[in-house]
């Protein structure tokens, strides 16, 4: 079995839902612009058309999105960082918004990407923990993740904007 049929066979499943595995192929690239590539691929998560993933392609552990229907890697120009490794990628629906795990200098922390502003905000920059495995809404307007705040690793809620949620105020 070739290294790359498995993880096609598993994402095509969840682009085709209960229909059953069909394989289909994503280009190959030996120059990294597509979704197939030599370069180690890690933390695929997938929505509507949109797959997120992180990539060492440049060198740095960094955020991709590629587009299923085009068959393209979209660029996302202000989103990866040179001192900043990525990991633990998340996307909304309409592949807008973009949540992911950011480590500076050993502190990490959760970054939300907006594509149609192109603006990068540290969502946990006065959360004094660490943070991991951040999801977001379909609408991005909620971001799950876990903190170890309280010395336990605790799910949190937050908006786009960093402010903390609770159950009390969750939007309706």
């Amino acid at each position: 079995m070739k290294p790359r049929l498995l993880p096609t066979l598993f994402l095509t499943s969840l682009l085709h839902g209960c229909v059953g595995p069909r394989l289909i192929s994503f280009p190959y690239d030996p120059g990294g612009r597509s979704l197939n590539s030599p370069y180690a691929e890690s933390n695929p998560k997938i929505a509507g058309r949109y797959i997120v993933f992180i990539s060492d392609r440049r060198g740095s552990q960094d955020v991709y999105l590629y587009d299923t229907v085009t068959r393209y890697l979209i660029e996302l120009p202000g989103l990866n960082a040179i001192d900043m490794v990525a990991e633990s990628p998340a996307i909304s629906e309409n592949g807008r918004f973009i949540v992911f795990v950011g480590n500076r200098e050993g502190q990490s922390d959760i970054y939300f990407y907006d594509r149609d502003t192109r603006q990068l905000r540290n969502l946990t920059q006065n959360l004094k923990a660490d943070v991991r495995n951040p999801s977001i809404s379909a609408d991005g307007n909620i971001i799950a993740f876990q903190s170890s705040e309280t010395g336990q690793w605790d799910i949190v809620f937050y908006n786009r904007f960093g402010q903390p949620l609770n159950q009390l105020n969750f939007p309706q």
